[in-house]
């Protein structure tokens, strides 16, 4: 005796999506899926609050909440911060003021201030810059770098997009994300724990 059971796709095929912007602070996304019990379909609605000031380390999108001109950049920056900082520089290997610095405190931006890293994430990488294996979240955005004739992944301050250097993935460091933010000391501010 032969049986033929009908061919049932699996739930994911019949899932539609549709994501709707239904205020400037509210993303709604809606699930429908058909129902194990019966015919009827059922809808799952979820909101995620999109927060004004929100910045996505992952996924490159974010919001610069500051904005100058070449010149304000200037009278605010030194020389050699405003060369690494805003014209993408790199200063040389061993002369940074926290590539062997290992104090208890904070990291911030330069150019504008914005925490950027814990002292707890610093690493000894051997490499003469400052190495952290993570940023604070939604400090930095990732940007894939071509220059140099290689994909390298450039990280910046969320904040104003000041260049800090680049992020280094599966060289075998110990650390709990398998990166290595390689970051310009000229590009930091360090500040002690209260």
């Amino acid at each position: 005796m032969k049986v033929e059971m009908p061919l049932r796709r699996p739930w994911h095929a019949s899932l539609t999506v549709s994501v709707k912007l239904a205020s400037r602070r509210l993303l709604r996304i809606e699930l429908l899926q058909p129902s194990s019990l019966n015919s009827a379909r059922v809808r799952t609605t979820l909101r995620l609050r999109y927060l004004e000031k929100a910045r996505f380390t992952s996924s490159g999108h974010s919001r610069i909440t500051m904005s100058k001109s070449e010149d304000e950049w200037r009278a605010i920056l030194s020389p050699p911060q405003f060369r690494i900082l805003r014209q993408k520089g790199t200063e040389a290997p061993g002369t940074g003021e926290y590539n062997k610095f290992y104090k208890d405190g904070v990291y911030s931006c330069a150019g504008c201030g914005t925490p950027l890293y814990k002292s707890t994430a610093k690493f000894d990488s051997g490499c003469g810059w400052p190495a952290f294996f993570d940023a604070i979240p939604g400090a930095v955005i990732r940007h894939e770098d071509r220059s140099l004739g290689m994909v390298r992944t450039e990280i910046t301050c969320a904040a104003c997009g000041g260049h800090l250097g680049h992020i280094f993935k599966g060289e075998g460091f110990s650390t709990p994300t398998n990166e290595r933010h390689c970051v310009n000391s000229i590009s930091l501010k360090f500040a002690p724990e209260t």
